[in-house]
């Protein structure tokens, strides 16, 4: 075994993923990251122009819709982050196919945990859920969602709200790799961000930044997300990332963990964004949305209890916001 800290990250041309490869290398770590195509030039450019990228940074091909994909990357690794996600799901919501559930996010990271077995080097696998997962219930909590909760997948079918989709297969594939985790002995802890805000590393933009940036904008192709982003909760891009890594390094991590520092309505996003690009004429009412919503919070109660501090817990979410305008800004997005 090497005395180098390798690990691996799936996704890694991603908004997260690209974050997280970030503050892998800055703390030494040597990462091989995963990405469809590495000679895509436009993908992965800023990834190769990361500090401590020339001498701890290699990129590997690999999909998940491809078994044994995984496996050379995976091979000789110490950790491994699953961060990739098929997020077409998103948008598309028209009934979906269990074939298709099944054959992106289930089989995906049933394929990269085989490759964690055959490794045999892998000290723990750390999976990328979604607060999802956990807030889709006909009866809400009174007070707060916990890990103890999960989602209702029926519900998701009868309501077929927006991203049903992406709910049913992320929540399918969680429990998919909780049951090969115990019956493969893998040991394994999610992180279950809310809506992830702040800059980026990549220079094309997600679901995450079309969010951050759809009140500033007004984008008519997304005229609706104002209120599909109504009483919601929200993290920084930079929190979720250093929850993955202090989870993976903690010796006690165990379980499912939320990482969600806010909870807000559009109304207040709009008002902090109007204050804070007053020539930009922000929207600030929205017909038909109740202005003051009660919103259930996804607590961080465990994750903060094993010794995780949010460093961006005192901005709120018009701050976040208005950091993905300005990223956006310098890159030419906007």
């Amino acid at each position: 075994m090497t005395d180098k800290r390798i690990v691996c990250v799936t996704g890694a041309s991603g908004y997260i993923g690209s974050w997280l490869v970030k503050r892998l290398l800055e703390r030494g770590y040597h990462v091989r990251a995963t990405v469809r195509d590495p000679g895509n030039e436009r993908k992965v450019k800023n990834l190769l122009e990361l500090p401590n990228a020339s001498t701890h940074l290699s990129l590997w091909k690999a999909d998940l819709t491809e078994e044994s994909s995984y496996d050379d990357a995976v091979q000789g690794c110490q950790g491994v982050f699953h961060v990739a996600t098929p997020m077409e799901l998103l948008y598309h919501d028209e009934p979906a196919e269990n074939e298709e559930i099944e054959s992106t996010t289930v089989n995906g990271i049933l394929s990269i945990m085989r490759s964690c077995s055959k490794a045999k080097t892998v000290k723990r696998f750390v999976y990328t859920s979604s607060t999802g997962n956990i807030m889709m219930q006909r009866q809400p909590p009174v007070d707060e969602y916990t890990e103890e909760h999960w989602s209702d997948l029926d519900l998701c079918y009868e309501l077929k709200m927006f991203a049903w989709k992406y709910v049913v297969a992320k929540t399918t594939a969680e429990r998919a790799a909780w049951k090969y985790a115990e019956e493969n002995g893998i040991d394994m802890v999610t992180v279950h961000p809310s809506l992830v805000l702040g800059q980026s590393v990549t220079p094309q933009t997600s679901f995450s930044t079309e969010a951050a940036t759809v009140l500033y904008t007004k984008d008519e192709a997304n005229i609706a997300l104002p209120k599909k982003l109504h009483n919601l909760s929200a993290v920084h891009v930079d929190d979720v990332c250093n929850a993955h890594i202090f989870l993976f390094e903690h010796p006690l991590a165990k379980g499912r963990y939320i990482c969600s520092t806010h909870i807000f309505n559009i109304f207040e996003v709009g008002h902090s964004l109007r204050e804070k690009y007053p020539d930009k004429n922000i929207p600030t009412e929205f017909e038909g949305l109740d202005k003051s919503p009660k919103i259930i919070p996804c607590s961080s109660k465990k994750l903060i209890g094993l010794g995780f501090e949010f460093a961006h817990k005192n901005k709120d979410v018009g701050d976040l916001c208005a950091e993905t305008i300005e990223w956006c800004r310098v890159k030419g997005l906007l």
